[in-house]
């Protein structure tokens, strides 16, 4: 029996959700705000037209997701969760209204166009967040350390240690020659840093118990250049790797491939693409330079490149980019459920 489809679109805000829908010839039928609960979402479609197929399209931002779970639990709903930044490029609209955004939604996703982006499960959103959460206490003690740092260069102090080494901390600790405010400070940051040190050791505890039994990263860590870190990232930034067609395009969203600026006869690059998580590229990039210093395959690679006059950052790119598609290819010999 022929059912009516009707095409949703959800401009997502922390109070309430502005909810289009339209029918298959682009009319709209509504167009109005409501709570942000999945129930009043549902009770005001199923108001349009009862028993009707509902396609939903969401734009992707913070607790998006969450909700888009809770439709397709609750209701079975389609929902697809759009790419924010391509959405609003084809929107080329300079007024921006939740009216307007969630026609444009609900009307990409009537003509099959819009920008999907993978629904990660739950548990590798939580993963992401403990992932992220340490990436911050890593800053926070750089920041940290540039502090100190920065307040010797200020009084002119150097140290006869090392920096950072255990005779250096003493030396700073004990023997540093700063007007008094000036130590306080320096106390200070190094309560700080000590403090930062414990949470650190902390959530690295329990991302290695949240991926115990993880196949994946047992997998990732059996990989040249990879560590805990690193494996914990790409499990959590990446998720599955067989929701990528190629190997390219699996670099690409790692942003680890060089951005196209040709026009006409001239070819040219322009770095990396500006796209995809930075924390993710930081630790490709990173294992890159372990991969060139210790492993035969790749240091032969970046030897090569060096040889003709490449740079270390372009070659520690080059090699993050190559090192990508061939871990591509090792993951999916055994395709990893999320």
């Amino acid at each position: 029996m022929y059912r009516i489809v009707l095409f949703v679109g959800l401009d997502y805000h922390d109070v309430w959700i502005q909810v289009c829908v339209m029918d298959a010839e682009g009319r709209v039928l509504l167009n109005r705000r409501c709570v942000n609960d999945w129930r009043a979402i549902v009770a005001m479609v199923e108001q349009v037209r009862p028993g009707a197929m509902i396609q939903v399209a969401i734009e992707a931002c913070s607790g998006a997701a969450n909700l888009a779970d809770e439709l397709i639990e609750h209701t079975h709903w389609s929902v697809d969760v759009a790419h924010p930044g391509y959405v609003a490029r084809m929107k080329r609209n300079p007024d921006k209204h939740d009216f307007g955004d969630a026609r444009m939604l609900a009307d990409l996703e009537r003509v099959g166009y819009v920008p999907r982006v993978w629904l990660a499960p739950e548990a590798v959103r939580e993963l992401r967040r403990l992932v992220r959460y340490r990436q911050q206490r890593v800053d926070e003690a750089r920041d940290a350390r540039l502090r100190i740092r920065a307040l010797l260069r200020e009084h002119r102090v150097r140290s006869p240690y090392r920096a950072w080494s255990r005779g250096w901390l003493a030396w700073l600790r004990e023997e540093v020659e700063v007007p008094e405010q000036s130590r306080w400070i320096i106390g200070q940051h190094l309560a700080s840093i000590e403090r930062l040190q414990q949470a650190l050791r902390e959530v690295e505890k329990r991302l290695a118990e949240a991926t115990r039994e993880d196949t994946l990263v047992e997998r990732l860590l059996e990989q040249p250049g990879i560590g805990p870190v690193t494996a914990w990232t790409i499990r959590a930034e990446i998720g599955r790797f067989d929701r990528f067609r190629t190997g390219k395009q699996l670099a690409r969203f790692c942003a680890v491939t060089p951005r196209n600026a040709s026009s006409g006869c001239r070819q040219a690059d322009a770095g990396l693409i500006e796209a995809g998580s930075r924390q993710l590229r930081g630790v490709l990039i990173e294992a890159a330079h372990r991969l060139a210093r210790y492993h035969p395959r790749w240091s032969a690679l970046a030897a090569s490149l060096r040889a003709r006059g490449k740079s270390g950052s372009l070659v520690a790119a080059a090699i993050a980019n190559r090192w990508v598609r061939w871990l591509y290819h090792q993951m999916q010999a055994e395709p990893v459920a999320a």
